[in-house]
């Protein structure tokens, strides 16, 4: 299968996979105002064997804003984008040897077979996420021939219950579990403490949660052979952590953990 194929080429030779994606690189609207002034780094136009892969998908659509089409970018798909995900990338490149990209790419579903060249995938605001039947089929084949997905920056109950439906038709017959701290995923580079929340960053003096989502919960959806296909990261902000790390209010222990976690799925994605 070409995923784990690509993924086996990353992991264990460590050869540059070139220029292997179907898409060119494309830059759409933010969905948050402090990521407009992000410029491209020197070096976009390099090959790598990593790229941070953010999913583009509809609804949710000007729940904030008052409007926009989702495949212009602007809707809660673009949380944390284009800002956060190259943030990852340099710490990804700075923490571990894996050669990583220093742009992100934007997946749509529909435009093909693209989302196959694209084995590390991430959500953002996923409660808002409905796709359409065709698009439910093309996810679930992606992640089950070894595609990985990362669900982040939501939080509450009726947040997490809309995601929860929504992958019930992407897979009807598995179930969303919570990962014990043992769990491999948790340890692929750094020993990760999930009981720890990463924080949302509402500003000084202001809580890092949102909509009673204080608890943090680190959940997954595994395959036949037991591998975590969708990192659920629900009541945690790990796009916040990188984007805000510099900032002195930001709680420095959830910067860390955030970025302890994301190097970790990203590993794992590797290496699973």
């Amino acid at each position: 299968m070409r995923i784990r194929l690509l993924l086996t080429a990353a992991a264990l030779l460590a050869i540059p996979l070139l220029a292997w994606a179907e898409r060119e690189f494309r830059q759409y609207a933010p969905f948050e105002d402090h990521t407009d002034d992000v410029s491209l780094p020197p070096d976009w136009q390099k090959p790598a064997e990593f790229t941070v892969a953010r999913l583009m998908y509809p609804g949710g659509g000007g729940f904030f804003f008052g409007g926009g089409s989702w495949r212009e970018g602007g809707t809660s798909w673009a949380v944390d984008y284009p800002r956060g995900d190259r943030l990852f990338a340099n710490i990804l490149g700075r923490m571990t040897r894996v050669n990583v990209r220093s742009v992100e790419q934007p997946v749509n579903l529909e435009d093909g077979d693209d989302v196959f060249d694209w084995p590390y995938l991430v959500v953002g605001l996923p409660g808002y996420m409905q796709l359409p039947d065709e698009s439910a089929a093309k996810l679930r084949e992606y992640l089950l021939r070894g595609g990985f997905l990362l669900a982040d920056s939501f939080f509450g109950d009726p947040q997490f219950q809309a995601f929860a439906q929504e992958m019930k038709r992407v897979f009807p017959d598995r179930s969303i579990e919570d990962l014990p701290a043992s769990d491999p995923i948790f340890h692929t580079l750094f020993d990760a403490d999930p009981s720890k929340q990463v924080p949302h960053w509402n500003g000084p003096g202001r809580p890092g949660w949102l909509s009673g989502g204080r608890e943090p919960h680190w959940r997954g959806i595994r395959d036949d052979a037991g591998r975590v296909m969708v990192m659920i990261a629900h009541n945690n902000d790990l796009g916040d952590s990188f984007q805000w790390a510099d900032e002195p209010a930001y709680p420095q222990e959830g910067a860390a953990a955030g970025m302890r976690m994301s190097v970790n799925f990203a590993l794992y994605s590797l290496t699973h």
